[in-house]
């Protein structure tokens, strides 16, 4: 059977048959043929195709881990852009957060002293009756332990809020939590200092809530003797005249 028989054959047969196969089939027929034609040669000299696609293969292969790293570099560079405005949220979230308690807490502070100032009057005349009043009578000192109940009933409340009185007398003048209505010649006191208190001032943890108005020592005087305080001068009567009024 010749070479073309061969592949009639095969092909016949329902076979798959390789370009190879069939070029070598024709390249046996031509040379039974014409044995001087050289053609042996030439079949020996045909590239096979199945070289150059192991080397297409290979070629690919090598360009792989180039592309897996520029595609981990690009998801690093996601990731690190990502986690940037990520922390940059949270830090502008945990700010507001911080903000707002404050606001919160100074706004719940000025309700809370805006309401004791309006009660801190009734306090005051509490005092003035407890210092002015000197019952005698059994009917009468009952009505001041009532009264008196009362009065600690309400200090024991601005105690639990917070409030507690300013204690000035003998404390160096200081225009944060005092206000000087009146100043008198002193020997017993240097100057400025408070000698006297005129109304109790209040704080709310550490705010002043009221300011105690005092009466502030102006230091011995030039003429005093025998240590008598000198006249009082009150704070008005040293503000000098306007051109209006002179």
């Amino acid at each position: 059977m010749t070479g073309a028989s061969a592949v009639g054959s095969e092909s016949g047969n329902g076979e798959e048959l390789q370009p190879q196969t069939i070029v070598q089939g024709v390249v046996a027929e031509a040379e039974a043929a014409c044995p001087d034609s050289g053609l042996p040669a030439a079949a020996a000299e045909l590239p096979d195709s199945q070289p150059a696609d192991g080397q297409a293969s290979s070629i690919g292969a090598a360009d792989a881990p180039a592309d897996l790293d520029r595609q981990l570099a690009a998801l690093r560079a996601e990731h690190e852009h990502l986690n940037g405005q990520y922390m940059r949220l949270a830090a502008d979230f945990d700010n507001f957060r911080k903000r707002q308690a404050r606001d919160n807490e100074d706004l719940r502070a000025q309700i809370v002293c805006s309401t004791l100032s309006e009660i801190l009057p009734v306090v005051d005349n509490f005092e003035r009756a407890r210092q002015q009043l000197t019952p005698q009578h059994e009917e009468a000192q009952a009505l001041h332990r009532s009264y008196q109940g009362l009065y600690k009933q309400l200090v024991d409340v601005f105690k639990q809020l917070g409030v507690s009185p300013m204690r000035v007398e003998g404390e160096p003048f200081d225009p944060s939590l005092h206000e000087a209505v009146l100043r008198e010649e002193s020997d017993a006191h240097p100057e400025d200092v408070v000698v006297a208190e005129l109304q109790r001032g209040y704080q709310l943890n550490g705010r002043v809530l009221r300011h105690a108005l005092v009466k502030v020592s102006m230091g011995p005087g030039p003429a005093s003797s025998g240590g008598a305080a000198g006249p009082e001068h009150r704070l008005e009567d040293q503000v000098p005249p306007t051109a209006a009024e002179a």
